[in-house]
């Protein structure tokens, strides 16, 4: 008993950590939606971000593939400041070769999300992409009887669209926000929690463009519906057809 008070002593005010503070920095979460791309991992300038564990010393050619979200669709921290933001090849062939660049600002504090969007160049070996801003729902005032919604239009062939959330209990549509273009992301939008079938349509139409059914949201969640592919695919099992990705962001 002397000996562990004595080691207790020993840690000084050292060993409390103080946590009452928040955490400094941006977060930031990090998508492969473009149509046919490689898989790739991420870099915030020189730093990688992202990346697939191996079971040996030689680092994996295996990335996040397309359709995928990186680091299992969790934020990555990051120190406020400028970035040249990056998804390079993780094949053998072309080896940490950027097909995406995005030059942004993260300020501290702030969460935000990056996508690769569009139809993938083979021959100039490219991909757009594009970074918004999350703006979650302040903690001290979110309704946790609800859930929160957003929409993210990733498409690069696409008009603006609405989503609309239809519950699959009482029937009732709900649109979650207006009209977003490519490259965009609504607000978030409450939602009573449920199962709902979730719809996109095109500005001024009234005909759905791409569905998912039993889509569940949960009370006191947060979630961005995000939109992927080729808006010319019409066939109902490709996987460059226009699809709806679901992403819990809290």
């Amino acid at each position: 008993m002397v000996l562990c008070a004595a080691l207790l002593a020993a840690c000084g005010d050292d060993a409390v950590q103080n946590i009452t503070t928040p955490a400094t920095g941006a977060r930031i979460k990090f998508f492969n939606f473009g149509v046919n791309a490689p898989s790739v991992n991420f870099f915030a300038g020189d730093q990688k971000v992202s990346a697939i564990s191996s079971t040996d010393t030689v680092e994996s050619t295996n990335g996040t593939a397309s359709g995928g979200a990186a680091s299992g669709g969790f934020y990555q921290a990051l120190n406020a400041g400028q970035y040249s933001l990056t998804g390079r090849i993780t094949a053998t062939v072309d080896k940490n070769l950027p097909i995406s660049t995005v030059s942004t600002t993260l300020a501290d504090g702030k969460f935000y999300s990056y996508y690769i969007s569009g139809i993938y160049n083979t021959t100039a070996k490219t991909a757009e992409a594009f970074v918004v801003e999350d703006v979650l729902p302040d903690p001290t005032t979110t309704d946790f009887t609800t859930a929160y919604v957003r929409f993210v239009n990733a498409i690069s062939n696409s008009t603006p669209m609405t989503l609309y959330a239809k519950s699959t209990t009482t029937g009732t549509e709900t649109a979650i926000g207006g009209d977003v273009a490519y490259k965009s992301g609504g607000a978030f939008v409450k939602v009573p929690a449920g199962i709902y079938d979730l719809n996109t349509r095109l500005s001024g139409s009234s005909a759905n463009a791409i569905t998912r059914t039993a889509v569940s949201f949960n009370a006191g969640r947060v979630y961005t519906i995000a939109s992927r592919g080729d808006m010319t695919v019409t066939s109902t099992t490709a996987t460059t057809r226009p699809q709806l990705d679901n992403t819990a962001n809290r």
